[in-house]
């Protein structure tokens, strides 16, 4: 099995820094020092510079390629396999081959080369990288259609940065070096300006500074080296989700920016049992922050605080840790022993710790919860009415078969009750219940009686052994409960926010869904949202006169008022992640807005494109036809025969009323695209109508079949539009109908509706384009100059839907297309055709 060949990237920030020269300059080197090197394939571009140094190395022929008529040449794959050199040169690692190659991407040849046991030199400019594809083209505005995925060159044994200042490179294109004469100032002026080229050379420092980075890390890996290589300033920050956040994160940028090129990293370490208290509000506050710094932000899941948060910065290859002095007071810390900044201390190992000093330090600003009990005060008071209560009357049922032997059972009786005081009223009531069971314990059924001596040395150690189990019972007990607690709080909260999310998705106000919402789940009075120009944008509920509402800013769009009992730390804490995502519906809501009003200027600006693009050749060509007959007749004058003549001016007379009728449907689809089309609905009878379209077609006898029964009522629509409709359709239907089969127009009554169906014969409409050819600038097979610019069925839908009608396509049994157009009856009373009271069309039926 041949060992892999070894690939050397050479890496540019633009076209003309020099990769194929310096690639060809290399293989020369080397070549000098006996390597067997071969050029696969180089492109010089007519550069002479380069072209001359292809002199002197083996060039192996290139393989031609028939597509499409034209021969084009490619790296002959093949032929370097079985040439075999020590190492082959490969011009332009992106390029993507021509159609019937081995492979789509020279990547993918080089990839063969290299499984062969070849070494391969090529080269690939930064905007070729596919992860750097989108970034390139804000730059520059070029889209880049050559690309190669990141791993290929990032699995590169070798890459060298081919660089060469901005100026540099605009002085070589200025000198002819890069392209030729007449391509040098669109250049300069284009993708080669100056800030385009700064930029694309930072960019390629970048990526590779990130590179040399992700090896370092691999190699530290693969060694198994856990030191600090201090090649580069990371810091990482701390967070916890209290109030000290901001304070730390700027601190560790200011240490990071120290450096020049330092690296801010924060990080939080959630407890693996998903039930310490944090603040995801703040969380997500010091998020955003941390992007805005330039810094990234991690979370990590762990038992031991200062062992994950020591773990991750040792991973990170850190060399900084910042992290907030303790927000346990003197009291706390010296009944708890050591707090998280002592440990990180000495587990840090050689990385800097700082520990800053912030506002909630030393117990300033702990949250409420910190400072009560896993239970309620009902529930406390409760347990201690049971202790005082069933303590002396289990005492009194213990005495009455007290004997020298029952100590145990007595012991036992009272631990129980320990058990259910400490699951009633929690640790403090349980605590209070075994000292006062203890010490009844020893002076009602411990030797001697009635005194709180106690005689012999084993019922004093039962009698404190009995005190400490209680004790811990108790401890266990309350955890529980407090664990118990947190989790259905938990289980609420979720179901809470799920309920609010659901609320947000399915209504169509998500702003007035979460005022709503808030009112509920916190059960107050009212809640009133507030903009910040003082106008009440949301409100659920009755808002009481004489009542100051808690005021919540959200963000700077506004105030969330709330009226009725203050609200819980829990349930502030609950409120701001709903405020936070009021905050994120609002600026929705503004996007959704901007989107709107952004919306019809891009339909306009569609409808303004497609219709230059449209009517460039229609609008010329009976302009043109009109000027050479004005012409023909003004330069030949009295020279034409008056049979020439007539012809000439017919033609100027067609070619201009063409025109004006082209005119006039650009006009009329303006107005049906704005709205603004003007229609007066009247009684029609389509008796009287037909003849003048059939004039205006100059239809002959027997080229359309008329079914319109006599009795048939009249139509409530526009007759001008209505005939423009029909004429429409007609000449359409008349198109299409083979030689034999005219088309037919029929009408019928239907529900109150009047349907006019014009049917052909033609090759029809296939369902998936029934919808499409109602659309402006369509053409069936749009191959047809002749036949207008696709605007008829347009303008029609839009004539018979603004008389208050419908139109739709339906296929015609024996095979064909046929037009239904659907338009009420008139029942004497004026119709306003966008009163959306209006009858309803029937539905379609073939």
């Amino acid at each position: 099995m041949a060992v892999r060949g070894r690939l050397r990237v050479l890496l540019g920030a633009a076209p003309g820094v020099g990769k194929t020269y310096l690639m060809l300059e290399e293989g020369h080197r080397l070549h000098d020092l006996g390597k067997d090197v071969v050029i696969a394939v180089v492109e010089t571009h007519e550069r002479e510079a380069t072209a001359a140094l292809v002199d002197g190395l083996e060039l192996i022929p290139r393989r031609a390629v028939e597509h499409r008529g034209i021969t084009l040449t490619e790296m002959d794959l093949a032929a370097v396999i079985d040439r075999k050199p020590a190492i082959a040169l490969v011009d332009e690692l992106a390029h993507t081959n021509a159609p019937g190659s081995a492979n789509a991407k020279r990547w993918q040849d080089v990839e063969a080369i290299l499984a062969a046991g070849i070494d391969v030199i090529s080269t690939v400019n930064v905007q070729h990288i596919e992860s750097l594809n989108d970034v390139v083209e804000q730059i520059t505005g070029v889209p880049q259609r050559e690309t190669i995925p990141d791993a290929i060159v990032r699995s590169a044994d070798q890459i060298e940065v081919v660089d060469l200042t901005p100026q540099s490179l605009r002085d070589r294109l200025a000198d002819g070096q890069v392209y030729p004469a007449a391509r040098i100032d669109a250049a300069l002026s284009n993708y080669f300006r100056l800030g385009n080229l700064t930029a694309l050379r930072e960019l390629t420092l970048v990526w590779l500074a990130d590179e040399v980075d992700q090896s370092l890390q691999r190699y530290r890996a693969e060694h198994g080296i856990q030191e600090k290589w201090e090649a580069r300033e990371r810091v990482v920050v701390a967070l916890t989700g209290g109030p000290e956040g901001e304070t730390l994160l700027r601190r560790g940028a200011r240490v990071a920016a120290r450096s020049g090129s330092g690296e801010l990293l924060a990080v939080h370490v959630a407890s693996q049992d998903g039930l310490r208290e944090t603040d995801p509000a703040a969380l997500a506050a010091q998020r955003k922050l941390v992007e805005q710094l330039g810094g990234s932000y991690h979370q990590v899941v762990g038992t031991d605080i200062p062992e994950a948060l020591v773990a991750f910065a040792k991973a990170s290859n850190a060399t900084q840790l910042v992290i907030g002095v303790s927000r346990r007071n003197r009291l706390t810390a010296f009944l708890t022993g050591s707090g998280v900044g002592a440990t990180v201390i000495r587990e840090s190992g050689d990385i800097d710790v700082h520990i800053v000093s912030h506002a909630a330090a030393g117990g300033r600003n702990l949250p409420r919860f910190r400072r009560t009990g896993a239970l309620s005060v009902r529930r406390r008071l409760y347990g201690l009415a049971l202790a005082l209560i069933a303590g002396p009357a289990l005492t009194l049922a213990l005495t009455r078969i007290r004997s020298d032997d029952s100590l145990t059972a007595e012991a036992l009786s009272y631990q129980l009750l320990v058990v259910v005081v400490a699951l009633v009223g929690g640790i403090w009531p349980a605590l209070f219940a075994a000292v006062l069971s203890g010490l009844t314990l020893d002076f009602v059924f411990v030797s001697p009686y009635n005194t709180l001596t106690i005689g012999r040395p084993t019922h004093l150690i039962a009698l404190a052994l009995y005190i400490v189990i209680a004790v811990l019972v108790s401890v266990v007990v309350d955890q529980s409960a407090r664990r118990t607690r947190s989790a259905a709080r938990a289980a609420a909260e979720s179901e809470l926010l799920v309920t609010i999310a659901g609320s947000v998705i399915r209504g169509g106000d998500a702003v007035q869904s979460l005022v709503s919402r808030t009112r509920e789940a916190f059960g107050l009075r009212a809640v009133r949202f507030t903009a910040d120009d003082g106008a009440v944008q949301s409100a659920d509920g009755d808002i009481p006169a004489d009542t100051l509402p808690t005021s919540v800013p959200v963000g700077e769009r506004g105030t969330l008022e709330l009226f009725g009992d203050d609200l819980q730390a829990a349930d502030r804490r609950l409120l701001s992640v709903i405020v936070t995502q009021l905050e994120a519906a609002l600026e929705h809501a503004d996007l959704s807005t901007a989107a709107r009003e952004v919306g019809p200027l891009e339909a306009t600006d569609r409808v303004r494109t497609a219709l230059l693009a449209a009517v460039g050749h229609d609008l010329r060509r009976p302009l043109a036809a009109a000027t050479a007959a004005v012409t023909g007749l003004r330069s030949a004058g009295s020279r034409l025969s008056a049979r020439d003549e007539t012809e000439l001016l017919d033609t100027a007379e067609d070619s201009l009323r063409d025109l004006g009728d082209l005119l006039t449907n650009l006009l009329d689809v303006s107005r049906v695209q704005a709205g603004v089309l003007g229609v007066s609905l009247q009684a029609v009878d389509l008796e009287d109508l037909l003849p003048p379209v059939l004039d205006e077609l100059a239809v002959k006898p027997g080229e359309v079949t008329i079914d319109v029964p006599d009795s048939l009522p009249p139509v409530t629509a526009d007759p001008v539009l209505l005939r423009r409709a029909i004429v429409n359709l007609l000449s359409n239907s008349l198109r299409y109908s083979p030689e034999g089969r005219p088309p037919r127009l029929s009408a019928s009554t239907f529900a109150g509706w009047i349907e006019l169906r014009v049917s052909d014969h033609g090759p029809g409409v296939p369902d998936d384009r029934k919808e499409e050819i109602f659309h402006p600038f369509q053409r069936m097979g749009d191959t047809d100059n002749t036949a207008g610019i696709g605007l008829g069925l347009a303008l029609t839908k839009g004539f018979v839907e603004g008389m208050g009608g419908t139109l739709a396509a339906e296929d015609t049994p024996a095979g064909g297309l046929t037009m239904v157009v659907s338009l009420p009856v008139e029942d004497g009373e004026p119709r306003d055709p966008a009163d959306p009271s209006a009858a309803s069309a029937p539905e379609k039926h073939a």
